[in-house]
């Protein structure tokens, strides 16, 4: 097993990470827990043993259950159940599970503790980590949420052998924002190492800025024309997918303004392609439309705003062009 702590002063938590990790769940339970929420999904053939009482709560399946009605309903049956601060809330399952179990938890009673079980890729090495909760609304992806940082997280390997074959490859889509973000080639690396250079690159990222002031906004790599594309396609696109295509977007915005070499877009296809990931936008998409869709993303408030590499590496870069997305995402029609 590795352990990676997210160093938060008296808030810090460990990630654990390995083989059976989930067996370590009744260890890192806060202690005085009396009993335990475990939320998830019904497709998730995950069993999770937290030492305490538990009752399981399931939440619908899909990026769709991300909404304020699906909270309110989770935070009744917690009610109903009397369930109170000395408790805690087990999330088991991907990153729409992480993020309303999560805001569930920073919500009700006006917040209690949570534990993250992550069963994907996307969840161990993206969702689960840095408290980051929230759901959608029909307007656009995570724009209400709360920071909520969990007790531990635990990311069991064993449990990515049970994905559908499409789950696991949205979260390589994340695996692939790493490469450019000190991941190097993460390819090379075996499973639980992989998971354990990500969570250690995110728990860095969340220690120097945990409520996005700065920094942390480079975890949005790619993630400016994937929510839109997210939004636009009624969440027909998997996450990892469209930020895929949002990598090569950024690299193409980028290279229009002169902070990339077309040799760095090329290595932004390569590693995209090398995961076997979507690398344009989808049929009927509209650039136009999607480029509106960027003034609702959190980071535009200083105009149009995308997280672009750079000299400097990866970082922030405000007040651009539309014209210049515009031209990008023209780029990128298949």
């Amino acid at each position: 097993m590795k352990v990676i702590e997210v160093d938060l002063g008296d808030r810090t938590y460990p990630v654990i990470v390995g083989d059976g990790a989930r067996h370590e769940l009744a260890e890192v339970v806060p202690r005085g827990a009396r009993r335990a929420a475990v939320i998830t999904q019904e497709a998730i053939p995950v069993e999770v043993d937290p030492g305490i009482e538990h009752r399981v709560f399931t939440v619908p399946d899909g990026e769709l259950a991300k909404t304020l009605g699906v909270v309110e309903d989770v935070c009744q049956q917690l009610a109903r159940w009397g369930m109170t601060r000395a408790d805690v809330i087990v999330a088991v399952g991907g990153g729409v599970v992480t993020d309303v179990a999560g805001f569930c938890a920073a919500v009700y009673h006006r917040g209690i503790r949570f534990v993250s079980v992550a069963t994907t890729l996307l969840g161990q090495i993206d969702a689960a980590i840095g408290g980051k909760t929230g759901v959608n609304l029909p307007e656009g992806k995570n724009l209400v949420g709360a920071f909520w940082q969990p007790s531990a997280v635990i990311c069991d390997t064993a449990t990515l052998a049970t994905l559908p074959p499409r789950e696991y490859r949205s979260g390589l889509g994340e695996l692939a924002k790493y490469h450019f973000l000190g991941g190097d080639d993460l390819a090379g690396l075996g499973q639980a190492d992989r998971v354990a250079r990500c969570v250690q690159i995110k728990a860095d990222v969340v220690a120097a800025d945990e409520r996005e002031g700065g920094r942390r906004a480079i975890l949005n790599y790619g993630h400016t024309l994937a929510h839109a594309l997210e939004t636009a396609a009624d969440f027909d696109l998997r996450h990892g997918e469209a930020v895929a295509v949002g990598l090569v977007y950024a690299a193409e915005v980028a290279v229009r303004l002169g902070r990339i070499d077309e040799a760095r877009v090329h290595e932004h296809r390569r590693v995209v392609g090398g995961y076997d990931l979507p690398a344009t936008l989808p049929p009927g998409s509209e650039p136009a439309a999607l480029v509106e869709l960027f003034a609702r993303d959190k980071k535009a408030v200083d105009g149009l705003t995308l997280v672009l590499d750079g000299p400097d590496g990866v970082e922030p870069v405000a007040g651009i062009d539309p014209a210049v997305l515009h031209a990008a995402a023209e780029a990128l029609r298949s």
